[in-house]
This record gives structure tokens, sequence and C-alpha cells, in this order.
């Protein structure tokens, strides 16, 4: 009875000895697998594109003075016709056209400035602004602007409120091309990187999309951009 007792035992044990040893075998494997499952590479792709802008805001600031109030507003408003019928002989629309209310400062009601008496009283800046899908024409009439100096009006600009803006509001026609380069660019960065270390590259693990910046490509060509996208991508990698 004894000796029976004594063989299950060891029977029993040797099955449990098996089963561990098995185990043992499978959870090393598994831990290899998932170290090797984890390996990975981060990579970036760049995809950029030279668009021409679509909307052209131009700001013509003009300037009067005069002693009189009225004169003032008058000759404001000749000034304003003048440029209006200069666009629209242009080929500008009217509908394209805006002008907002002068500004008009009485220099005499200043509280600064000292005693000395300015030639003229008034002062009135006026802005009329053109905004336009019609980039090329409005860029045509900027070139042809002096013929309106010559009849008397003084332009004035130059600042940062009244510099011309060039828009480019198509950018999800381009985005799905970008984005696709962009990938496409970081997966042969990834396959060169996995070459040179002899592994295999496997799937995505996580991607980034970057943002989407629109510059302009030069200062001297601001109506032409350059849109720019990075992409992050990471990949596993395998032997």
């Amino acid at each position: 009875m004894q000796t029976n007792n004594r063989v299950s035992a060891f029977i029993l044990g040797a099955f449990i000895l098996a089963g561990l040893a098995v185990l043992g075998y499978l959870l090393g494997n598994a831990a290899i697998r998932f170290k090797e499952y984890e390996r990975t590479v981060t990579v970036k792709g760049l995809a950029e594109r030279e668009v021409r802008a679509d909307i052209v805001i131009w700001p013509i600031q003009f300037t009067e003075a005069g002693n009189h109030l009225a004169r003032l507003y008058d000759a404001i408003d000749a000034s304003v016709g003048k440029i209006r019928h200069f666009l629209e002989s242009k080929g500008i629309a009217a509908e394209e056209i805006s002008v907002s209310p002068p500004t008009v400062t009485d220099k005499s009601a200043r509280e600064y400035g000292g005693n000395a008496r300015a030639q003229f009283r008034y002062t009135g800046v006026q802005t009329v602004t053109v905004y336009s899908r019609n980039v090329n024409r409005v860029r045509d009439v900027m070139g042809s602007l002096s013929e309106l100096g010559k009849t008397g009006i003084a332009f004035t600009g130059g600042n940062y409120q009244n510099q011309t803006e060039y828009l480019f509001t198509r950018l999800n026609e381009v985005k799905p091309e970008m984005i696709e380069d962009a990938t496409r660019k970081a997966r042969a960065v990834a396959e060169k990187f996995a070459a040179d270390s002899r592994s295999r590259l496997g799937k995505i693990k996580r991607a980034y999309q970057g943002q989407f910046s629109i510059t302009p490509r030069d200062k001297n060509n601001p109506h032409i951009k350059k849109v720019r996208v990075v992409s992050t991508v990471e990949y596993y990698l395998s032997d």
C-alpha cells in the first residue's frame, strides 16, 4: 500500500514538473516574442507643395489735408470716386471694392506738439480695400497705381496694418495627397533603417499628423505659398 502511494506521488510530481517545464518554455517564448514585437522605429516624412494664393486683400490708403473740415470730406469723397472709377476701368468688379470710414485728425485739438502751428489743421486718412479672387488681375492693377498718383492722390502705406494679404483657402483639396506623400516618405526612411539594422519592417504602431503650415515662398512673391506638413510614424520591427 505504501509502495503504491510512493509511485502515485512520484508520477504526480513528474507530471507537475513536466507541466512547469512546458509552462516555463511557453512563457519564455511568449516573452521573447513580446520583446521582439515591441521593437519599434519612429520616423518623419515631409511633404511640401507650392501653390498660388486664391484670394487677395489689397488696402489702398491715402491722405487728404486742409483747414476746412467740410472741404476735407469733399476731397476725400472725390479721391474715393477716382479710385473706384480707376479700379473698375481695370476690370475689378464693384462688389470687390469696399470703403472704410475715414479717420480725421484735428491738430489744433491735440494737447501735445508744442506751440508750432501746422500748415493744415485737419488731416484725413481713408482706405479703399479690394477683396478679390482674381489675384492675377489685381496684381496687374497694383503695378499701374501710379496713374492715380499723378492725379494728385497722396497714397500712404508700408505699415503692417495696410500690407497686401494673399490667402490660400483650398487646403482641403491638397491635404489627402500631401498626407499620403508624407506617409510614403516616412515609410521609405523606416525601410532603409530596417534594412541597415537587418530587421523587417512591420505594421504601424502609431502615427501623428503634424500641423499644416502655409507661408510665402519668399518675400518677393507673397502670392506664391508653400504648404508644408510633417507626419511622424512609429513602425514595429522584427528579425
